[in-house]
């Protein structure tokens, strides 16, 4: 498959968190051609590996899960209310498409609320929950509803992709399909005469509730290093405070983090096959541990030397995120390269 393609089904493919087994059937169609091995725990991460039985591993973690709703009551009217899966500004959602996953098929719905001309003076300044809104599907009593929508269904914004102009594009969970994409095009990207480490690229779930897949995956495979790619907020947009966030621009490269979460001597070591490479790189203060799977990689066992690498992200857990390809494809060539000079005497000690 085109990696171009992969990345657009990955994006069109549902997968709130819990509910990923759709997405990991298309990450596991893509990486079987060029993995030695391609596996799936019970937890549901998938792992594709090249050098499975070395004894110097590395892990590349993205995860699949992405920000959604979930079905929990519905109505004598037949409308469906809903719980979040995940951290959305409710406000982003008034007037949203989606779709409910329901059993025997999808189910088109939207995000209704009160018409603004109908709203009080109060109502306009209140600050929207999702417990607020509801999902109109068209039915006309809570029996047709109940007829095609469970409790228990879950339920996506517009699973849609869509170009833009100077190589970008819009869609919704870029967060964190572009680290699925990442991980898996690195691996795929790795001249296996140049491998001498074992290297696991992982397509894990539940990050978006508490960073479950990465936890458990990172204990079944043991690694010694592990990089984490995730999204990271572009603040070359209005009203950002560049003092408090940073200067990371969309199309400028891969975002290596350096900060407590990470191993220092894997960071520079990126920075420098960056630099190397001629492999556009930009450079992310953390001043505490992130809210990545790099969390969990770094205090896996005994510990692991942990990195993060990130996609300048626009828009960050709303529908329209917007992303580079230049971006991406600058982390993939990053990561690739990082584990072709990886040696199973590599040490990262601090201080050795």
């Amino acid at each position: 498959m085109d990696p171009k393609k992969f990345f657009v089904q990955l994006v069109e493919t549902p997968s709130p968190s819990g509910y990923e087994e759709k997405v990991q059937e298309v990450v596991r169609q893509y990486a079987s051609p060029f993995a030695d091995k391609v596996t799936t725990d019970v937890h549901g991460n998938v792992i594709a590996s090249r050098n499975s039985d070395s004894p110097f591993r590395v892990m590349l973690s993205g995860h699949c899960d992405q920000i959604g709703l979930l079905v929990n009551y519905i109505d004598g009217d037949g409308f469906v209310s809903t719980v979040q899966l995940g951290g959305w500004d409710p406000q982003t959602l008034v007037g949203q498409r989606v779709t409910i996953w329901g059993k025997k098929g999808p189910v088109s719905g939207v995000i209704g609320r009160k018409a603004i001309h109908l709203l009080n003076e109060d109502e306009r300044k209140k600050v929207l929950r999702v417990q607020d809104l509801w999902v109109d599907i068209g039915a006309a009593s809570k029996e047709e509803a109940q007829s095609v929508v469970e409790v228990g269904d879950c339920c996506t914004v517009d699973l849609v992709y869509r170009e833009m102009l100077a190589n970008r594009f819009t869609a919704v969970a870029t967060d964190d399909k572009t680290g699925v994409w990442v991980v898996m095009e690195a691996l795929r990207r790795i001249d296996p005469a140049k491998l001498s480490v074992g290297v696991f690229a992982v397509s894990t779930v539940q990050e978006e509730v508490g960073l479950r897949g990465a936890r458990t995956s990172a204990f079944g495979i043991d690694p010694a290093v592990g990089i984490a790619v995730d999204v990271t907020h572009a603040t070359d947009s209005p009203s950002i405070d560049k003092k408090l966030s940073g200067e990371i621009r969309l199309g400028a490269g891969a975002v290596i983090s350096v900060g407590p979460n990470m191993n220092r001597k894997l960071s520079c070591e990126l920075l420098a096959i960056g630099q190397k490479e001629q492999i556009a790189t930009q450079v992310l203060a953390e001043g505490r541990i992130t809210g990545t799977d790099a969390a969990m990689l770094q205090v896996n066992r005994a510990g692991v030397a942990a990195g993060l690498v990130s996609i300048p992200n626009r828009y960050m857990h709303t529908p329209v995120e917007v992303v580079s390809w230049d971006d991406m494809n600058a982390a993939a060539d990053l990561l690739a390269r990082y584990c072709e000079s990886v040696t199973p005497q590599s040490s990262y000690i601090p201080g050795l």
